[in-house]
């Protein structure tokens, strides 16, 4: 393992999604390193909005590194990353996604990612750069889009026995910090996830466990659960993607050990059972 030391700057660090599920932690965990921070998002102290370039450059100028969580659905990521070149930036640690490179990972038709878009960017830049990438997060199913499911009992999801090593983004968080203020991280491609893979019948039976009631996962087709996302008002692209990335866990993919978190901390993974015991307990999710 690359040895890591730690870098002081007086620039403060730019978190990009600043409310988000990994940019809230990694802003936390900065704070608690007594490093100066600019939290960025629509409603944050930081005013930014990725859709109004105009709004860019005033949380850029002067910052020394930034997260960069893009929007999905308006992808930006080249035109930011030649802002922060401009205005003197120095480090970018970029959220990317498991699988972006690998070929119909997500059985995208004709277009290249948006976050592989956003990693050419990135490389290109000359900035010191890492780039993460992380498989499904855990807290989706207490803070994310798989969390409606945990509180109705029932998680209906088109991956049939399909696997993923569920990544805990306190550890995407800590990953991040330490690519934002140490050495030794420049040029990293970190691969993200947890220790070992859970199909989404264990995932039930786990968080059943904990919450002392029933969670029980109903297998759906591709077009059921694409159905039900656009009855809840979802748009048809938000739709098509949301089934892409969930054809990755069905079709297997997501099921390998990989090693990034080692890598970049020296140690193992955080398990799913440990996240569970941390965020489910009887009565969750039912006030």
């Amino acid at each position: 393992m690359t040895e890591h030391t730690t870098q002081q700057t007086t620039r403060p660090v730019l978190v990009t999604g600043a409310t988000g599920m990994t940019g809230s932690r990694v802003l936390a965990r900065l704070r608690e390193r007594g490093v100066a921070v600019r939290a960025a998002s629509r409603s944050s102290e930081w005013g930014f909005d990725w859709s109004d370039p105009s709004t860019w450059d005033r949380v850029l100028r002067g910052a020394g590194a930034v997260y960069l969580v893009q929007n999905d659905l308006d992808p930006r990521a080249p035109e930011f990353v030649e802002r922060a070149v401009a205005l003197g930036v120095e480090r970018v640690v970029q959220l990317s996604a498991r699988g972006v490179d690998g070929p119909n990972y997500f059985e995208y038709p004709n277009d290249t990612p948006a976050h592989l878009v956003g990693e050419r960017a990135v490389r290109a830049s000359g900035l010191e750069w890492t780039i993460l990438r992380p498989g499904w997060f855990s807290q989706n199913f207490s803070e994310g889009l798989l969390s409606d499911g945990v509180r109705s009992g029932v998680l209906r999801l088109p991956t049939a026995d399909g696997a993923t090593t569920w990544i805990d983004t306190e550890d995407i968080a800590a990953v991040a910090v330490a690519a934002l203020t140490e050495s030794g991280h420049h040029g990293r491609t970190y691969e993200l996830g947890g220790p070992r893979a859970l199909n989404l019948s264990e995932v039930a039976a786990e968080i059943s466990q904990a919450l002392g009631r029933t969670i029980r996962y109903e297998p759906v087709s591709e077009k059921e659960y694409a159905s039900g996302l656009l009855a809840q008002g979802w748009s048809e692209a938000g739709t098509d993607d949301m089934v892409m990335a969930l054809s990755a866990i069905r079709r297997g993919l997501e099921s390998t050990y990989v090693p990034g978190v080692r890598e970049a901390l020296g140690r193992d993974p955080r398990g799913f059972s440990d996240y569970v015991a941390r965020t489910f307990h009887e009565g969750w999710g039912l006030s």
